[in-house]
């Protein structure tokens, strides 16, 4: 009988031993989201931008958007505006880095400049919607600290629910909270706190299509901020993979030609 407890208490310890932190479960869980997306090369989209007011009263965008895919670092990512008048022609560059602030530029025809998008400027609103600059980002796994918190079904689906926070000290977010699907990681929902660890902001995806046999793409991106009763909804369509897509299509000479 001694045997055998001391073996059980064994068997306990070691066990013990070999169980996750929810520190170390939510890394692994947004590694196995960046993972599962790997491959996707380059892409391309058209975006329907629509801002709504506290009052309810909306006004319409239409932008493209154009995205290079890198091991190596962050990816990059174009977005210019089309239309109406009196934003067409703006364009926005993002180098996102795994470690380190990320470039961005913001391009403004009327000036007919380059003009860079500063580190303490990165919270601030995009071109007037409930996006951050921030937000424009793609999502490096080496750009948060992580935290797994509960599995919750939301939207008909199972979820596991991982709170990250930001490495930058200069990020408007003091955390979030992310909702990703524990069948394929996609992303269902997600939380933005402030600086004061306020709810701030939420945004839901919705109208999955899938491409390729692996890469999820939502068909709507909802945003609503709950401290100034604002929102801003983004539509996506026609995406397009496997595009012939180099670094050279992401200088800031490619920031003023999208332009025109």
């Amino acid at each position: 009988m001694r045997r055998t407890i001391l073996t059980l208490i064994g068997v306990a310890v070691a066990g013990f031993a070999m169980a996750q932190s929810p520190e170390e479960k939510g890394l692994e869980i947004a590694k196995a989201a960046d993972k599962y997306d790997e491959g996707f090369g380059s892409s391309s989209t058209k975006l329907t931008m629509i801002l709504t007011n506290k009052q309810g009263q909306e006004s319409t965008r239409y932008m493209s958007n154009q995205t290079l895919e890198l091991t190596t670092d962050g990816d990059k990512s174009l977005i210019v505006f089309n239309s109406p008048r009196d934003v067409k022609g703006t364009a926005t560059l993002t180098y996102t880095h795994k470690e380190g602030s990320d470039d961005q530029w913001l391009y403004l025809p009327a000036v007919k400049r380059v003009k860079r998008i500063s580190s303490d400027n990165k919270s601030g609103p995009f071109m007037g919607s409930e996006f951050a600059y921030e937000d424009l980002s793609s999502q490096e796994v080496e750009k948060y600290t992580y935290k797994f918190i509960k599995e919750e079904a939301i939207n008909g689906v199972d979820t596991y629910v991982i709170e990250r926070d930001p490495v930058d000290p200069k990020s408007g977010y003091a955390r979030q909270l992310v909702w990703y699907n524990k069948e394929n990681y996609r992303l269902e929902k997600m939380e933005f706190y402030d600086r004061k660890n306020a709810l701030l902001k939420t945004l839901e995806y919705s109208n999955y299509n899938v491409y390729k046999e692996k890469h999820w793409r939502a068909g709507e991106m909802n945003m609503v901020n709950h401290q100034t009763g604002k929102k801003t909804k983004l539509i996506f369509e026609d995406y397009d993979f496997g595009l012939d897509l180099t670094a050279d299509d992401f200088s800031q000479n490619s920031l003023r030609r999208a332009s025109r």
